[in-house]
């Protein structure tokens, strides 16, 4: 049995961190947050110990080490930015680390936290949970079995969002990495785990709640749009009533994975206690993809751009 503690206990993914830490049969010895509206926590482990301050968590954590009882584990669920000190804070305090995606909003973040591992002897583990959904897995399957076919690929998120999340730490682009990072990762990690590197980057447009470009992949041509502004839902989204939009079309054949998401935390969590998880070099090319989209100046609507910018 592992012994875990929870950075960012309040927050809406660590309900599926507890989870996993229970469905595999470990334990939550600690957890911190700055909310303190924490009932979710007794559902899972209410002997856990609860700090709305982290120096007393650090404190705690300290002692338990002292006492020959280490924390084994550091679950991340805090805000993007975040991630890098609560990484560190992980390593230095003798236990591993499991974080939320994005791992880093930086790419230069990768490579300190790297030598911190090297230092430390500890490991980084992000949660890339799409690489366990079966639909992906069997669509990976069957790319890597064809060879070096190249595919057409078009990626469409629309996400919608109100007005708070522009007043939160989601709508700072120092914070979240912006909207590219923030809601697009997932799916950046997917399409190029399956289908190869980046080769050539293009940027159509970006602004704070949407953006859209071209990904050349060693194994396909993408064309992506992320959106939080609900004027850029398709008609089929709106004649039903939808909030949420998504769509992977590959050669114009539409991937369906709606479903299926519920057990994939508590299949990470699996695979990292196995030994068999993912870590900084698994998120290193979305991260530079993203950081890429973030900081290139948009090129309008010139070559193969996603055709909903055509509104």
């Amino acid at each position: 049995m592992k012994r875990f503690a929870l950075i960012g206990a309040a927050g809406y993914i660590a309900d599926r961190h507890m989870k996993a830490i229970k469905e595999t049969g470990n334990t939550l010895i600690c957890a911190t947050d700055r909310f303190d509206v924490m009932g979710r926590i007794d559902s899972y482990f209410p002997e856990a110990k609860f700090f709305l301050e982290h120096e007393n968590l650090d404190k705690y954590m300290d002692d338990l080490s002292m006492k020959k009882k280490p924390i084994d584990f550091v679950s991340i669920c805090t805000p993007n930015y975040m991630h890098p000190s609560h990484i560190r804070f992980a390593l230095r305090n003798g236990a591993n680390a499991i974080c939320e995606k994005p791992l880093v909003i930086f790419p230069e973040d990768m490579h300190i936290i790297k030598n911190i591992e090297a230092e430390t002897g500890k490991r980084v583990y992000t949660v890339l949970q799409l690489r366990y959904h079966k639909t992906i897995l069997d669509l990976k399957k069957k790319i890597d079995a064809a060879g070096d076919k190249m595919y057409d690929i078009d990626l469409s998120y629309i996400t919608t969002r109100g007005n708070w999340y522009f007043k939160s730490w989601k709508g700072d682009i120092q914070k979240s990495g912006g909207v590219a990072t923030n809601i697009g990762i997932h799916f950046f990690d997917m399409i190029t785990w399956i289908f190869g590197d980046v080769k050539e980057n293009i940027v159509h447009f970006y602004e704070a709640d949407k953006a859209a470009g071209y990904l050349q992949l060693e194994k396909a041509r993408v064309r992506w749009f992320l959106s939080l502004d609900a004027n850029d839902l398709p008609k089929q989204a709106t004649d039903k009533g939808m909030r949420t939009y998504r769509s992977i079309t590959v050669d114009n054949s539409e991937i369906e994975f709606s479903g299926g998401f519920t057990d994939l935390h508590t299949e990470t969590y699996r695979n990292i206690l196995n030994g068999n998880g993912f870590g900084i070099d698994d998120a290193r090319e979305s991260i530079e993809l993203t950081d890429f989209v973030r900081n290139t100046k948009p090129i309008g609507l010139k070559g193969e751009y996603h055709p909903f910018l055509k509104k």
